[in-house]
């Protein structure tokens, strides 16, 4: 994922970011990174499932695989949130879904 593709918000400090104009694939690769804490992202199961269930809306299919997997490593609260992050997300505007 080349770097010009995420978002580095300093508030994060600089972390990765999902944005409105990836498509399914680069945010597969995102959730990868956040599932693997590499590429500059902590291991964090939370924000790799919210990032595979947006790339899954914009029609990636391997992300629905990994969400799925990831779900298994999940408590149900963690789940909730993830879920709850991505809903906030796609509230803000900042997803267009694939039709």
């Amino acid at each position: 994922m080349m770097a010009q593709e995420l978002a580095q918000d300093a508030e994060t400090g600089g972390l990765p970011l999902p944005t409105p104009d990836m498509d399914g694939d680069a945010l597969f690769k995102l959730g990868l990174m956040y599932s693997a804490g590499q590429g500059g992202c902590p291991l964090d199961r939370v924000s790799a499932h919210m990032i595979f269930n947006l790339a899954a809306m914009k029609g990636s299919i391997e992300a629905r695989d990994y969400r799925r997997e990831m779900s298994m490593e999940m408590d149900r609260e963690e789940i909730s949130e993830a879920q709850r992050a991505a809903r906030r997300w796609i509230d803000a505007g900042t997803a267009t879904l694939a039709a």
